[in-house]
Order: C-alpha cells, then sequence, then structure tokens
C-alpha cells in the first residue's frame, strides 16, 4: 500500500507534461497571501530573538523561548492532520491567520506596556506555533487541488521563493530597523501582514479548495495515517532524515541571536542585515531547484544538498566575523531550499489526496518534533560549551545522520531510473 514503483512515478509525470502549463488563479491567490505574510513573519523573527535578549541574556532561556514556538509540532501535529483533511483547507487557513494577528497585536501591547518577560513569550510563541502547525499543513494539503500535478515542483518553488524573500530578505532588515526605532512596531507589521493575509484566502473559492467529509473520529483518521506513511519505506525515512536535521537546525540557531552579538559583536540592526544572507540564497535556491533536480535527479539533488548542509552547519561555528557568518547562511539557505523543494513536492506526489493532511502531519511531527528538544539542546551546550560549540556539534550530527540514510537513497534512485527505463522502453 505505501510504496509506490518508479514506473507509476514515471507514468504520473508522463501525464502530468500532458496538462495545461498554468498555476491558475486560485494558486496566485494562495501566493499573494503567503508573500504578504512572509514578511510580517520576517520582521517578527528578526524582533523575537531581540526581544528576547532585553529580558534575559541566558542563553538556556533564550533557547526555551525559541523551543517554546516549535512544541505544537510534536503535540498537535497529528490531531491538526485530521483536521486539514475534514475541512476546507483555505478556510483553516485565514481563520488561524485571523487568531494569529490577535495574538501578535496583543505581543505589541505588552512590549508598549512593558511587562514583558520569558513567560509571555514563550507562551505567545506556543499559541502562535500552534495555529502555524494547521496552516502549514493545510497549504501544502490545498496546493495539489490548486495546479496540475506535472506543476507541483515548480508551485512549491515559487511558494519558497516568495517566502524566503518575505522572510529572510525583506522582513528581517525591516523588523530590526522597526525594533530599534520602538520595540513594538515588527509586532504590529506582522499583525496586519497576518490580516491581509487572510483576507486573501477568504477569497478562494471552496469549490477550488475542495474536501471530503468524515465520518471516523480522528483518532482513526490518525491512524490511517501513520500507517500509511509507516508502510512507505522511503517516506518514512526521509521524515526521519528531516527530524535529526531540524533538531540540529534548532541546536545551532536558537542561541544565533547571542553568538552574532556576542561573539562575532554585531549590532542590532546588523544581526537583522545578517538574516538576508540566507535569503539570498534560498531565493536562488528557489529559482534553480527545479533544474539542479532535473539535471541530478530528485533523490540525488536531495543527498548532495544535505550533505553540503552538513559541512556548511559546521563552517559557521568557525566563521571570524558576521560577514563570513552572512555567506554561510546564504549556501545553507540554497541548499536548505533545495531539499525542500524536493520532499515537499515528492510527498504531494505519492501521497493520496485524501491523506495528504494526515500524512503530512506526521511527517511533519517527526521531522519538526525534535525541534524544542533541539532548542533546548542547543541552549545547555552553548552554555557550558561555548556559543560556537553547537554549530559544530550539529554539522557533525547531520552528516552522520546522513551516511546512514545513504544506501537507502541510493536504492531509490536506481529504482525511480529503472522505472524511467522500462516506462520508456513500454512507449516504444
Amino acid at each position: 500500500m505505501g510504496e509506490v514503483s518508479g514506473r507509476d512515478r514515471t507514468a504520473r509525470g508522463t501525464a502530468a507534461r500532458k496538462q495545461p502549463a498554468r498555476l491558475g488563479g486560485g494558486f496566485w491567490r494562495l501566493w499573494w497571501a503567503n508573500a504578504i505574510n512572509s514578511v510580517g513573519d520576517g520582521a517578527f523573527n528578526a524582533a523575537m530573538p531581540l526581544l528576547a535578549v532585553t529580558v534575559t541574556e541566558a542563553p538556556q532561556q533564550v533557547a526555551f523561548i525559541s523551543a517554546a514556538g516549535y512544541l505544537p509540532w510534536l503535540l498537535v501535529s497529528l490531531p491538526a492532520g485530521a483536521i486539514v483533511d475534514r475541512y476546507d483547507r483555505t478556510t483553516l487557513m485565514w481563520r488561524c491567520q485571523a487568531v494569529q494577528a490577535v495574538i501578535v497585536a496583543a505581543v505589541a501591547v505588552v512590549t508598549v506596556a512593558g511587562a514583558v518577560s520569558v513567560p509571555v513569550l514563550a507562551v505567545a510563541g506556543f499559541l502562535l506555533g500552534c495555529l502555524q502547525v494547521v496552516i502549514t499543513n493545510a497549504a501544502q494539503s490545498v496546493l495539489p487541488q490548486l495546479v496540475p500535478a506535472g506543476l507541483l515542483q515548480r508551485a512549491n518553488s515559487n511558494q519558497y521563493v516568495v517566502q524566503t524573500v518575505g522572510e529572510s530578505s525583506l522582513g528581517p532588515p525591516l523588523g530590526s530597523v522597526l525594533f530599534t526605532v520602538a520595540a513594538a512596531l515588527p509586532f504590529g507589521v506582522d499583525a496586519a501582514s497576518f490580516v491581509l493575509s487572510a483576507a486573501l484566502l477568504a477569497t478562494i473559492p471552496k469549490s477550488i479548495a475542495d474536501h471530503t467529509a468524515r465520518r471516523s473520529s480522528v483518532r482513526t483518521e490518525v491512524a490511517e495515517g501513520l500507517r500509511w506513511l509507516g508502510s512507505h519505506k522511503l517516506l518514512r525515512t526521509l521524515a526521519v532524515l528531516l527530524g535529526v536535521n531540524t533538531f540540529c537546525n534548532r541546536l545551532g540557531v536558537a542561541t544565533l541571536v547571542l553568538y552574532a552579538t556576542q561573539t562575532l559583536h554585531l549590532s542590532e540592526r546588523a544581526y537583522g542585515l545578517m538574516l538576508v544572507g540566507e535569503g539570498a540564497g534560498s531565493l536562488l535556491g528557489g529559482l534553480v531547484n527545479v533544474r539542479i533536480a532535473r539535471r541530478l535527479g530528485p533523490l540525488r539533488a536531495l543527498a548532495v544538498a544535505l550533505a553540503a548542509n552538513s559541512a556548511i552547519y559546521a563552517g559557521m561555528g568557525l566563521v571570524p566575523d558576521g560577514a563570513f557568518l552572512g555567506v554561510m547562511l546564504a549556501l545553507c539557505g540554497f541548499v536548505i531550499t533545495v531539499s525542500s523543494v524536493v520532499t515537499v513536492s515528492l510527498r504531494q506526489e505519492v501521497t493520496p489526496g485524501a491523506l495528504l493532511g494526515r500524512v503530512n502531519s506526521v511527517f511533519r511531527m517527526v521531522g519538526w518534533g525534535l525541534m524544542p528538544l533541539g532548542a533546548v539542546a542547543g541552549g545547555f551546550v552553548a552554555r557550558y560549551l561555548g556559543l560556537r560549540a553547537p554549530f559544530l556539534i550539529a554539522g557533525g550530527v547531520r552528516g552522520a545522520a546522513l551516511l546512514l540514510a545513504l544506501p537507502l537513497l541510493i536504492a531509490e534512485t536506481h529504482a525511480m531510473r529503472e522505472g524511467e527505463s522500462e516506462n520508456a522502453r513500454s512507449l516504444r
């Protein structure tokens, strides 16, 4: 049930090439909503750690605030997947974003009132994360309903590009500059972006974002998603590999703001500008990833990107100044975008539409559930081994995980090529 043969994948690709090369109006409304919200999120992502540092400079407490925002991927991901498969997906997205707008506006008010504390920031991050679990799952699950199957990688690339530009190129410098003017301003901008994005998503007709009504219990539906992913060897392995990688990501970057401002002596404004490096790399990765995957093959491109990222993370812990760290972040953004687009497109292609929300939720729970633990671990490593150590350890662990998964990726690459060859022979 879980395995999809190389012939099946090739047949889907051949059929997809016959479909119209248009993404359609529903997709572009989703794209614009993502574009607007990403700028606000980028401002928030730059301002949140800067606000945290005004409350505490203890690495463990800064890491705790970061961990709170990712804890929902472990706690609520599974029921969120069942909800996404039960209800209209774009409706869920805009309603969740409306609630997020209220939460971020409350953070702005608390900041103006001078009542910011570690618990306040942690609770706000956790609530925003719970809603983001639903939004992210719904966005990935609705995409195959908005575009032809053959355009999924192109659609995902467009989404990643605009998200990267907003979250990493435009938003962070905007957020850091606004923060120097008034600490509450970046949060007000993020709240406004949620409102505008929700308004756009509400205009996508429900007939486009169709869903299937279900009568079974949430527990039964969650179990169905767990069984499906558990039986699919490739996706199961990719989910575990993603889990290790995201653990290492948070292990490294949970205390990035302290590393940049204390070890590398960057100002608040320079910190925001440095984050643009990651956005620039991600933007380039989004523009060329389709060609890279086409040239190397999806799984080989994924393996190369993951191997490069292991070396890049280790390099982050060795840089002499902020300029070099910005370059390393750019390289990191490039390879992460390539690997992410390949993984998401493959998951959307091989998973049945009625199960996509639940399979996405299981995949994300495994893949993102360890992020809060990584953030907490990063805080302790930074406290006892220094602020460079988290990046060095993260690079080593990522490299070891890839070596363990590499035999399966090689075997699946050969299976896909054999399937393509068999299909080509059958068409002669």
